[in-house]
């Protein structure tokens, strides 16, 4: 790709900013350029999901239990609280709603007003103009048109488990807050017309300057195979000013002096007296009890502290992580969107324990210990984790331990974990000719196999392996219940864990996942062969050769079962062996990206295709005939499969068309919904220069750096890992690398070269080289990707 290509398509897509990020410098502290960089408004704009992002621009820490948005609309499935379209704010949200294709869950609502006391959604709406609207990582501001006239100046920060907010009355009639309790829910789906009305309770207390409550909002509840019947979202709002007036709104209906209720469609408020200009309310949220929310809030943020000392406190949270990655030599837009991907990466999942403790509902017991939840594990296993455990490692073996956790009270590893297992998959619009389609479509496979066994692999012990290996084999050996007759369709009601369906009827004898019995089996049987690897790569770990034997030969033996050799693609078959049709069977996805789903054993699919030159003109077909959707991530590693191919230059020419295509700092700068962050880990690794296309390897494949220079201080590393690649903005093509001195001959990247810091030296070229050009046909293939894999465990 020329570099006048590359600045043109920059040019297309970098788009003005329409909103505010500088924050006023009492909230800029302590500097940090690379927090600075955060847009929080990246991926917020547009009616599709998955046209702009799903996300929010919410104020929280770094894997936060509650994130703190202005609601702009009532969230359930597929519908985020705020998107940038709205003209309105209805109040501010404590959210745990952790993607846009879950639901909520036991949500605190603060809404701020003047006058009459407004509790019903659609009345209570106030205009706002962007211009007059701040976002940061730690800082959220907005001014807002009250009803009856003047204005209301809206500031928010946050701690994991307190919202802090910050209410400025200028000209209005008397001010009040609002706590909203209970509400009309969505459930379980994006059909607005399937609603629910959970119930709740609602106290306030003016002795103490209180509202508190809670509510049992859990919009999933109708799926999933876990009832958690006991969860509550609990809150206590604590205000810094005395109440004139008080009480409690039911059904729209006010009703004064009134300090309890109970039921549905239920707030509680408190009017200040009149000429109050600023009101201050903390809001600590629990998933214990109002005890534990009070705790929480006197523990994070105590009385007297001040929202600027909120602010900051967050705002150092996320320093002691953006700061440790230096860029050099990337465009202030550029700056924008790798340092908002790297604030995307850290969000998820979310800490679901509260001062040493946590609700599971599994067992329906509050239990010792650190709790994570908000896994969208298909997508995040192939980037995001890895990201992680190079920039987070100490949330790494609690966050597995958290796994083992769910296991050991529930009976098996999450997949989709919204505060217990879902079974959820998602709900993806397309567009097609200006039309919305709804399309239903189901991600697949135990990847928290893959979890585990990369950690492990990767040097992290801190857990009980042999719960590990217990839980990991499990998925791989025992069936679901009623495997034989259950489809485990999307959101499929009144089944038990899905797991890996399929695994008894015939997936463990003859190799695949029978598309007539189950949905998307050619998908199934993909990624189960992945998983089977990782717990191969578990157990040869551990020292259980003969575990560790089956599992590969199954691992590598699966994929090619349903590989048509009259068609040259993967195919889902049915039960008898039949071929099911070429567009059956399939999650997210078509037989173009799923028949590069073998990311384990490239060099077997190579051979398939008949070898590096007709694998090449495969890869062009799919990338040229417009088959490539990045947007969702069964595409994410196939631009570098070229590199595997002995074509190292046609996966740099790849990787930075779709990095630009895809990727801007406008509201709309995410192709795709963010999936709890693999979308933004893709764009951080690629940035690097390398991406883990099969990450229980632990190795990268090298791609193209994008910058001069890249330093990352990892934590617990003995020396930072430096990263140059002189004139990359506009050299896209590699003419050699060192990694620490050592030239390399092939486009691999172990993690043991990076993992304790070191040197990568890519030397840079306008024009396409021939660098590991014949990388696969020198010999890595099939029986050399089955040694490295073995080579890691040791």
């Amino acid at each position: 790709m020329s570099r006048l290509l590359i600045l043109a398509l920059l040019a297309s897509t970098s788009m003005a900013h329409l909103h505010r990020r500088n924050a006023p410098a009492a909230f800029s502290r302590p500097e940090s350029a690379a927090v600075d960089h955060v847009d929080p408004f990246i991926g917020n704009g547009g009616w599709s999901p998955d046209g702009s992002g799903g996300m929010i621009p919410s104020t929280a820490p770094p894997f936060a239990m509650t994130r703190w948005v202005a609601q702009t609309r009532q969230n359930y499935v597929s519908v985020t609280p705020y998107n940038y379209t709205d003209t309105a704010i209805y109040g501010f949200q404590g959210t745990h709603q952790p993607a846009i294709w879950m639901g909520e869950s036991g949500q605190a609502i603060i809404a701020p007003g003047a006058g009459e006391v407004q509790s019903v959604f659609e009345r209570r709406g106030m205009a706002f103009n962007h211009a007059n609207e701040i976002a940061t990582a730690s800082y959220y501001s907005v001014i807002m048109d009250a009803l009856e006239g003047g204005t209301i100046h809206a500031e928010q920060s946050a701690t994991s488990r307190v919202g802090h907010l910050r209410f400025t009355f200028e000209d209005t009639a008397t001010p009040y807050v609002l706590v909203e309790a209970t509400r009309a829910s969505v459930m379980g789906s994006n059909d607005p017309t399937n609603v629910t009305y959970p119930r709740g309770s609602i106290n306030v207390d003016p002795s103490r300057r209180e509202i508190t409550g809670h509510n049992l909002e859990r919009q999933d509840f109708i799926i999933g195979p876990s009832p958690a019947p006991s969860f509550a979202g609990y809150f206590c709002a604590r205000f810094d000013v005395p109440f004139d007036s008080f009480g409690v709104a039911q059904n729209g209906s006010v009703s004064n002096g009134v300090t309890e209720g109970t039921g549905t469609l239920l707030s509680g408020f408190a009017r200040f007296a009149s000429g109050t200009k600023r009101v201050d309310v903390r809001v600590g949220v629990s998933f214990i009890s109002v005890e534990q929310a009070r705790k929480n809030l006197e523990t994070e943020i105590p009385d007297g502290t001040s929202l600027e000392k909120t602010a900051e406190k967050t705002r150092a949270e996320w320093a002691e992580k953006l700061d440790r990655v230096k860029v050099e030599g990337a465009t202030q837009e550029e700056n924008e969107v790798f340092y908002t991907a790297i604030f995307h990466t850290l969000q998820y999942p979310y800490e679901q324990s509260e001062d040493g403790q946590y609700y599971s509902g599994y067992d329906d017991t509050v239990h010792t210990g650190e709790s994570y939840t908000g896994y969208s594990i298909w997508d995040t296993f192939r980037s995001e984790w890895a990201w992680q455990i190079l920039l987070a490692p100490e949330r790494v073996s609690p966050i597995v331990q958290s796994m083992l956790q769910d296991y050991i009270e529930g009976g098996w590893l999450p997949m989709w974990k919204n505060i217990v297992e879902t079974n959820i998959m998602v709900l993806h619009p397309l567009s097609r000719k200006g039309m919305l389609h709804l399309t239903i479509l189901h991600q697949v496979g135990t990847h928290a196999d893959s979890l585990v066994a990369e950690a492990v692999a990767k040097g992290f012990t801190g857990f009980d392996l042999e719960t590990a290996y217990a839980a990991v084999h499990k998925d791989a050996t025992v069936p679901p219940e009623n495997d034989w007759n259950t489809s485990y369709f999307d959101r499929e009601q009144h089944v038990g864990y899905e797991v890996r369906a399929g695994l008894s009827s015939v997936y463990a004898t003859h190799g695949w996942v029978a598309d007539d019995i189950h949905s998307e089996a050619g998908s199934r049987t993909l990624d189960y062969a992945y998983d089977d690897y990782a717990v191969s790569v578990l157990a040869a770990a551990l020292g259980k050769d003969a575990d560790a034997a089956h599992f590969r030969a199954r691992a590598f033996s699966a994929p090619f079962t349903i590989f048509n050799n009259d068609t040259g693609f993967m195919e889902a078959r049915n039960a008898s062996g039949a071929w099911a049709g070429p567009d059956a069977g399939w999650t997210e996805g078509d037989k173009w990206a799923y028949t590069f789903d073998v990311v384990h054993d490239v060099g077997a699919l190579i051979e398939r295709r008949g070898g590096n030159k007709s694998f090449v003109e495969f890869l062009d077909m799919h990338f040229d005939g417009g088959h490539n959707d990045h947007t969702n991530e069964p595409s994410h590693h196939i631009p570098y499969y070229y590199s595997l191919a002995g074509a190292a230059s046609k996966s740099q020419e790849r990787i930075r068309e779709i990095a630009v295509a895809n990727y801007n700092n406008s509201v709309n700068g995410l192709s795709g919904n963010e999936d709890c962050g693999q979308m933004s880990a893709w764009y951080v690794f690629s940035a690097l220069g390398f991406y883990p296309v099969d990450p229980v390897s632990g190795e990268y494949v090298i791609g193209t750096p994008f910058f001069d220079k890249i330093t990352i201080d990892l934590p617990n590393a003995t020396q930072p890992l430096i990263i140059t690649s002189s004139g990359a903005p506009s050299k896209p093509y590699i003419q050699s690398v060192t990694v620490n001195g050592r030239a390399l001959e092939g486009p691999i990247l172990k993690h043991a070269d990076i993992a304790s810091g070191g040197h990568v030296h890519f030397e840079m070229n306008a024009s396409p080289q021939a660098w590991a050009s014949s990388t696969l046909d020198s010999g890595v293939g099939k029986d050399e990707t089955k040694e490295a894999s073995e080579d890691e465990t040791d």
